[in-house]
């Protein structure tokens, strides 16, 4: 199956994202031989609240009314999934535009803001204007979600396994859901870890599911704008399977999100708030 952008052709992967087949050469121990390769598909999306232009992100051109909302949400552009009344997609030669409808208050708060920036695949902050906005007031996190740290590590291997679009390519992040029975039920992958997880925001927020009964899974590092959305959201416990940032764990901490990282078999470190984990029945070796 394809997916047509005007002039270019992505494939889509079983899970429904998109990449694309190339003709390569493959050296290996010095001989040359011609070989296919998956390379996952970025482009740029341009991000439109009422006719506005307001950002342009390099994303995987899939699930985007997901990313949209997502993105929406935890920028605080809209406060609630209601203040988006329409989401319009568009595809044209040189990217994709979502065309998003809101309400006449928070488009009024968004002009105030006065942000354009341009998203790059490893880049949360772009276009920040000043330090007020990078530093937003947070609600406390209110969870009582509870897990073994052996189900955060089944949790990663089941996600692992989910991860179509990386398992082909290996150029994307994945951000995951795992409910209070330990299964992991919503996945969304990104060329851009932070695009991964607005996309698993917003597939949520749709879905109506209490944020404060669950935990996220993060392929990346947990950096400072990752556990923002998260906490931003009332999410209790943020797992990663590689490291924190030092402002990632201080807002953690302040905000009351547990933050967890290195989380690998039968090993993982707690940064902040671990009483929302609980030893496993066969005790964690020695990091």
């Amino acid at each position: 199956m394809t997916l047509t952008l005007r002039n270019n052709q992505f494939a889509i992967a079983p899970g429904g994202s998109t990449y694309r087949v190339l003709s390569t050469q493959r050296w290996n121990h010095g001989k040359v031989v011609s070989a296919m390769d998956c390379i996952a598909e970025e482009v740029p999306v341009a991000l439109e609240y009422n006719r506005v232009s307001y950002a342009v992100m390099l994303a995987t051109p899939d699930q985007l009314e997901d990313f949209a909302i997502g993105f929406s949400i935890t920028e605080g552009i809209v406060q609630r999934l209601e203040d988006i009344h329409d989401i319009d997609i568009i595809e044209a030669d040189r990217g994709i535009t979502v065309r998003l409808t809101i309400s006449s208050s928070c488009f009024r708060a968004l002009k105030l803001k006065r942000r354009t920036l341009a998203g790059r695949t490893g880049c949360g902050l772009c276009g920040t204007e000043n330090l007020e906005q990078l530093y937003r007031q947070l609600p406390a996190v209110e969870s009582s979600a509870c897990y073994p740290v052996e189900m955060l590590q089944r949790g990663f291997e089941h996600l692992n396994k989910q991860q179509q679009l990386k398992n082909l390519t290996g150029a994307t992040h994945a951000a995951a859901w795992m409910d209070q029975t330990g299964q992991v039920t919503h996945m969304r992958e990104d060329v851009g870890r932070h695009n991964a997880l607005d996309k698993l925001l917003g597939c949520l927020s749709r879905e109506r599911l209490d944020f404060s009964q669950g935990a996220l899974l993060i392929t990346s590092r947990a950096s400072y704008e990752m556990v923002l959305k998260s906490a931003l959201l009332g999410v209790g416990i943020l797992a990663a399977i590689s490291a924190p940032t030092g402002m990632a764990v201080r807002l953690a901490e302040s905000s009351g999100l547990t933050l967890a990282g290195f989380v690998r078999e039968n090993r993982l470190l707690v940064y902040s708030h671990g009483a929302r984990l609980i030893q496993s029945i066969h005790p964690l070796e020695s990091i």
